[in-house]
């Protein structure tokens, strides 16, 4: 498949720094395609891989990827066929009962999301559930803390995607399942924020089977000639939808068969 590069290898650089720039100093920016109108997804995806070359040659590490749009409904909303995806590195990481600082962000929210460790390399074209069933080493609950970049918290498809997908934190916990001993379609996920239930969902809002959503990346990742290795750590995106969080809130995920999550926030 011909991917649809309309960006200049100067303009790559240049939203590349842009989005470096925002995310570093937690600065709100206006979306992309303001200025470029005709960016496309795989625009998107050149500006995302040229922050992440930038973010390894600093010495981050990668230690995965997640997938976000992975609700049908979110899908149309927003006029696209696949969900996106980012990457994630070992310093967006944090403890479980840890206290998160929102001071480095601009509109952080979280969601709950089922985790995946692989154990065995997946490639696409043509990546199916059953082989990511097959390379997964065990699954465990997670919470991301997303954080777009762009003012108004209003973006598009393009924009998010060169925003590496809003990335920015994320915490796992609870206990690690062989997902063979699971139905993962049917997970119950429950989230409070300050001792009130603010969502639930079941795991099958994740494309009807969170499993699916990794091998969506996987085939994703394929169009950009890469594969997801062995070891990875991949959130397979919201079960619930992202809850806005500031400084004095906490938040606790319990998740069906997985036990929970729990973190605070602080300025």
């Amino acid at each position: 498949m011909s991917r649809q590069i309309t960006l200049t290898p100067d303009d790559i650089v240049r939203l590349c720094e842009r989005i470096e720039g925002a995310q570093a100093r937690a600065r709100a920016i206006p979306k992309l395609t303001d200025e470029y109108p005709n960016m496309t997804s795989d625009d998107g995806y050149a500006v995302q891989h040229a922050l992440r070359k930038r973010f390894l040659a600093a010495g981050r590490r990668l230690v995965g990827w997640k997938a976000g749009l992975t609700s049908r409904a979110k899908m149309i909303q927003m006029g696209v066929n696949a969900p996106s995806i980012g990457f994630l590195t070992a310093d967006m990481a944090r403890p479980e009962s840890s206290a998160i600082k929102t001071s480095d962000m601009v509109h952080p929210r979280v969601e709950c999301e089922v985790a995946f460790v692989t154990k065995a390399q997946l490639q696409g074209p043509g990546c199916t559930r059953q082989q990511v069933l097959d390379a997964t080493d065990y699954v465990l609950p997670a919470v991301e803390i997303i954080d777009s970049r762009f003012a108004g918290f209003k973006f598009d498809m393009p924009s998010v995607i060169a925003d590496n997908g809003s990335s920015a934190r994320y915490v796992a916990g609870g206990r690690a399942r062989y997902a063979a001993d699971l139905d993962l379609r049917t997970l119950g996920v429950v989230m409070e924020k300050n001792g009130e239930i603010v969502a639930t969902g079941a795991s099958a809002a994740v494309l009807g089977h969170p499993a699916e959503a990794i091998a969506m990346l996987v085939n994703i990742l394929a169009e950009q000639g890469e594969v997801l290795p062995a070891g990875s750590f991949v959130m397979s995106g919201g079960i619930t939808e992202a809850i806005a969080v500031k400084p004095g809130d906490s938040i606790v995920a319990r998740f069906q068969e997985l036990g929970s999550v729990s973190m605070r926030f602080i300025e």
